[in-house]
């Protein structure tokens, strides 16, 4: 059998040439040189699912050619590797599967990536590119992890990798001693050492816009890196301050789109489509949203042709995913694998579980919102049901409910209290909460099947939570609310609150497991 040909711009010629399945989208930009407009730094799958398909089809909109990206990879090469033999091409498979006969599969072609660097081994060219006045971008997905702040949002200085490259900005900012091939050792060291070659270099303009699941983001990060230039010794950095505080812009984003692992059955539908292999083959759901505060220093792309939504605030769209979509994601995450689901696609399809999730919505998490937000709320409650019943995504219970500890408070709390303080007992977000009070206790106890498979507490918190968990049903509410940590004060001590969740606990619990064949 001859073996298909590897993915790249002349490859991707002859195909075209010969006749692509349908299914296939043809990138706008494959055969067009883009200047190099963009850096991010964390070319993982997320990115180039989603923010690089943004640009791709911002720059087919307008035939904007000042908008191709340089990838920087974070932990090791292989990304670099997979992209750079194919010239930056690459496909994003979208796949979908509602479980009742109605499956879609299309491959997206992506060509707006157009270099990769690896800063172990090239930090000086990323350090380059960024202080280029051809760049006017710099974007980031580095995980919440890649910014390295200490418990009070601020910088952890204590950090050794963290530390390290302050101890290199020191010599770069003073010009005493700069040598751009030493390798950053932390995604935000290396985004403030390019602020720092940008500024040496005239100074120009820069908006910084990040990506990642924080709060508020690009202000959050935009603090981030006051704080470490101002804790920075070197004499100049004060003028470095007041050049970032005057000219690079930090906008708050909000993304979202479902990007599961690529597996081997992925490759072979994506092979099965193009007639060529793709070795930086990304999946993703077909839904793709990205809100952007439009606060930026320079030119930036036509992303608003491409479905981005440009607005002076993030903060209610932010604020509809985390309520509407999280926290219903956690519910069905916890209520699921208790009944033994092992994917949230069975978990939605459960109509015990779809009644919870759609009570959750509607009665707790949508009123919470308040009026005015802008939004098509119901819309938005309904994209994000049909989002969970999409079978192909393959997201599981399990892998949803980790760190409940960590998501609980922005995800379900928020719109407890909300609630509370609007004269309303949130008895649907109780159940929710119910629901991670008898996975903690299961899970923790050594209980807990999914599929088959003993379950395992997987939490930062996980031995305090065990703790607490520990006994009988009875009295779990109470022992969590008072030894979890995870419960304000102010919440905790409420009377209607915690008679709600005592209530969704012996509701919840007595429930039962089911098999996905006896749903």
């Amino acid at each position: 059998m001859t073996p298909l040909p590897r993915l790249d711009r002349r490859t991707l010629d002859s195909l075209v040439a010969s006749g692509l399945d349908p299914a296939v989208r043809v990138p706008a930009t494959a055969s067009r040189d883009l200047a190099t407009g963009i850096v991010h730094l964390g070319i993982g799958a997320f990115h180039r699912a989603h923010q690089a398909v943004f640009t791709e089809r911002a720059a087919a909109a307008t035939g904007d050619d000042r908008w191709g990206i340089h990838g920087v990879t974070q932990r090791s090469a292989s990304v670099r590797d997979q992209l750079l033999p194919q010239g930056g091409l690459y496909g994003v498979l979208e796949v979908s599967d509602d479980g009742r006969g109605r499956a879609s599969t299309v491959l997206d072609l992506v060509g707006s990536v157009r270099d990769v660097s690896y800063p172990a081994e090239d930090t000086a060219r990323v350090l380059a590119t960024i202080a280029a006045p051809t760049t006017h971008i710099v974007s980031l997905t580095v995980t919440e992890k890649g910014y390295r702040r200490a418990a009070d949002g601020g910088p952890d200085l204590a950090d050794p990798a963290l530390a390290f490259d302050l101890g290199v900005l020191a010599h770069e900012i003073d010009g005493s001693a700069t040598d751009d091939r030493e390798p950053s050792r932390s995604a935000i060291g290396l985004l403030v050492r390019a602020l720092a070659h940008r500024w040496r270099a005239g100074a120009e303009p820069l908006s910084v816009v990040v990506c990642d699941n924080l709060l508020d983001n690009g202000p959050q990060v935009e603090a981030l890196v006051h704080a470490l230039v101002a804790a920075c010794p070197a004499a100049a950095s004060s003028e470095l301050l007041d050049w970032i505080r005057s000219s690079v812009a930090f906008p708050a984003t909000m993304v979202d789109r479902i990007v599961p692992a690529t597996t081997d059955a992925h490759r072979r539908v994506a092979e099965r489509l193009l007639g060529a292999t793709d070795a930086g083959l990304v999946v993703a759901e077909p839904f793709r949203q990205w809100v952007i505060q439009d606060r930026f220093a320079g030119p930036r792309p036509a992303w608003e042709l491409a479905g981005a939504t440009l607005t002076a605030d993030v903060t209610p769209y932010e604020q509809t995913k985390l309520r509407l979509l999280n926290g219903t994601h956690s519910m069905l995450a916890y209520a699921g694998a208790l009944r033994g689901h092992t994917m949230i696609a069975d978990a939605v399809a459960d109509p015990v579980l779809h009644d919870l999730a759609r009570a959750l919505i509607d009665e707790d998490s949508m009123p919470s919102l308040g009026p005015d937000t802008g939004i098509d709320l119901e819309a938005y409650r309904d994209s994000v049901l049909e989002r969970f019943a999409n079978a192909a995504i393959g997201h599981t219970t399990v892998q949803v409910a980790m760190d409940g500890s960590q998501k609980l408070p922005i995800r379900l709390l928020g719109i407890a209290r909300d609630r509370l303080a609007a004269g309303h007992v949130p008895h649907a977000a109780a159940r929710a909460v119910a629901a991670w009070m008898l996975y903690v206790r299961a899970a923790s106890s050594g209980t807990l099947e999914v599929g088959g498979a003993p379950v395992a507490l997987d939490d930062p918190a996980a031995a305090r939570l065990g703790n607490a968990a520990a006994g009988s049903v009875d009295g779990l509410a109470d022992r969590l609310l008072d030894s979890s940590g995870v419960f304000p004060a102010d919440l905790a001590e409420d009377d209607r609150w915690r008679a709600a969740v005592r209530a969704g606990v012996t509701e919840l619990d007595g429930l039962g497991a089911v098999t996905p064949a006896g749903v």
